[in-house]
């Protein structure tokens, strides 16, 4: 799977840096992730909580839509660090892989399994139940992962960050059973510093070995 990113995504300055960029933008199927036989039995969907309400989205137009503002914003930050530091940034949406060949759910998990660096971004928007699903399936397999002594650490390559304000019980719950580290932000300007410092901690922990690379992980 990371050499298919690599490829699609295209060439930049650290093209084989995959930062997968992950957030409410657009309804995810709960039913095709409760019913799924490739998500494993092992998933405590029900610590999950059923909603999460986060108000009004700060710092967007006012003609858009919900959804389309939060697009906005994860494309904002996709583009700053495909820039600086010239990072392979994306969003499932950037990346062709047919329904009919792995469903949304499992394309998820396989990303973020695939990439240096994972991203949830939850500004203040209304009730989305898709967005405590999605963060759920894809942290447990991360979690499960780990269990099975894998090499890769990806439960410290998970930031997850939310504006200021946001009240969830899915925080508490990110930070209690998975363990991810998780921040907040003001702005838009302070949401791209953060993960922008977040990318580069990651990239320097990988130089400098105190995590592995992935390339020497892959198949």
């Amino acid at each position: 799977m990371r050499d298919r990113l690599i490829t699609e995504l295209g060439d930049l300055a650290h093209s084989r840096f995959l930062v997968y960029l992950m957030g409410p933008y657009e309804a995810f199927d709960i039913e095709r992730v409760l019913h799924s036989d490739k998500i494993s039995e092992d998933l405590k969907l029900d610590t999950i909580p059923e909603s999460i309400d986060f108000g009004t989205l700060v710092g967007s137009e006012a003609d858009l839509d919900q959804d389309e503002a939060v697009l906005d914003l994860l494309l904002e930050v996709r583009d700053h660090l495909r820039t600086d530091p010239g990072v392979n940034a994306f969003l499932a949406i950037d990346v062709d892989v047919p329904l009919e060949e792995m469903d949304a759910a499992t394309q998820s998990i396989e990303f973020a399994l695939a990439s240096n660096v994972v991203v949830y971004i939850v500004p203040e928007i209304g009730d989305n139940l898709g967005v405590g699903i999605e963060v759920g399936s894809v942290l447990e397999a991360i979690f499960q992962e780990r269990e099975n002594n894998t090499a890769t650490q990806h439960e410290e390559r998970v930031l997850f960050v939310h504006e200021s304000g946001v009240r969830s019980a899915m925080i508490a719950s990110v930070r209690e059973r998975w363990d991810a580290r998780i921040y907040a932000y003001d702005d838009r300007a302070d949401l791209v510093k953060q993960v922008r410092l977040f990318v580069r901690d990651i990239a320097r922990r990988e130089q400098y070995g105190d995590l592995p690379h992935l390339e020497e992980n892959s198949e």
